[in-house]
């Protein structure tokens, strides 16, 4: 059994990553670590150990023994936790985003390259059935190549109320460094290419004010929405392949889906509108292709699916026992912020945004 830390108990930390740790059962919870020791408590007392040891103060949780590390804090201090847990010996997942701007990242990055410490970042969907599938057809070349796609992340009113996710200073941006990082990760997953030439992008602050919202989650505070409703981006890569990134918490739209890709190749397209579906050309007629993801098969036993953040656990820790390879890389992550941190760029300067390719 591997020892693990956790720094921030919030709803990340209880939503996906503490139940996933219990449910793989190849690793026990004997640090917690929270600004707010209720939560910590509360978590410990739930996933630890019988003598979990409960925390404010993350450098008193880092002098432990410890294997591994999840950082599960906001935004802004992914960054500074993160190369510190590497540099106290500590194999890290941290949650997506990776970090505030490509800087940090590649702080990040260095730091495990230094140390030869795991870093991975908390990108799920990577794991769904869907994506898993799509990503072995990609693999197979059954696509070509993959010169055009779209990274969708759109919410009609879906605007997160609570914690700082409206807190501009903490979170770094919305929408985009929210959920636009889930779809963008996705896409260049896919499409197997992380070197991008420019990037053009449009942020917007046109629902912030409103008031009666009809918003899932409860009317936002105008005053406290920090950070913008919706943020679109245009990015060419080195190759001449284009992405277009669209990301929102609060649009006026029905076209509404989180955290999907379009793809379109050379020798066929697909698309997670309605599930997954592939489409293309055989024998002079068109087809689309829906795989039955489903588990299962036979009458008398219906399989599950395991959650994406319990293949998200199987995998980095099968990583750190030295048993597989990590999914998420952290130069690809660091990317996926690149890219986000130009459009964020673009945005305020209503210019491109050009990448030097020697930085990475």
């Amino acid at each position: 059994m591997l020892k693990a830390g956790i720094i921030g108990c919030g709803g990340i930390a209880n939503g996906k990553h503490l139940p996933s740790i219990r449910d793989l059962g190849e690793a026990e919870l004997v640090a917690f670590c929270d600004l707010i020791p209720e939560r910590a408590e509360k978590a410990a007392k739930e996933y630890g150990t019988a003598d979990a040891q409960v925390f404010t103060d993350y450098h008193d949780l880092l002098k432990l023994e410890l294997d591994v590390v999840y950082v599960c804090t906001p935004n802004r201090s992914h960054c500074p936790i993160t190369v510190d847990a590497l540099h106290a010996g500590k194999h890290v997942m941290c949650e997506k985003p990776m970090a505030l701007n490509y800087e940090e990242a590649m702080k990040m990055v260095k730091a495990s390259e230094e140390t030869g410490k795991l870093l991975t970042i908390g990108y799920q969907n990577r794991y769904r059935p869907d994506s898993q599938y799509l990503k072995a057809e990609c693999e197979a070349g059954v696509l070509g190549d993959i010169y055009f796609a779209k990274a969708n992340a759109i919410r009609r009113r879906a605007v997160p109320t609570w914690g700082v996710f409206l807190d501009e200073y903490q979170q770094g941006g919305g929408p985009l460094i929210d959920i636009g990082t889930h779809a963008l990760d996705l896409t260049l997953w896919m499409m197997n290419n992380y070197k991008p030439k420019y990037a053009v992008g449009t942020v917007y602050h046109k629902l912030n004010n409103d008031t009666g919202t009809a918003n899932a989650w409860g009317d936002w505070e105008p005053e406290k929405f920090t950070v913008e409703d919706s943020a679109f981006g245009f990015v060419v890569m080195e190759n001449g392949a284009t992405i277009m990134l669209q990301s929102s918490w609060a649009l006026n739209t029905l076209d509404v889906e989180e955290a999907k890709t379009v793809l379109c190749g050379t020798k066929a397209g697909a698309d997670m509108h309605e599930g997954l579906r592939i489409n293309g050309v055989n024998h002079s007629r068109q087809y689309v292709l829906k795989p039955n993801l489903d588990a299962g098969g036979v009458a008398y036993y219906s399989g599950k699916n395991e959650t994406p953040g319990l293949a998200e656990q199987r995998a980095f820790i099968r990583a750190v026992k030295g048993e597989g390879e990590l999914t998420v890389l952290p130069r690809q992550a660091a990317v996926v912020t690149r890219i986000l941190d130009a459009i964020y760029e673009s945005g305020r300067t209503g210019r491109p945004v050009y990448f030097d390719q020697e930085e990475c």
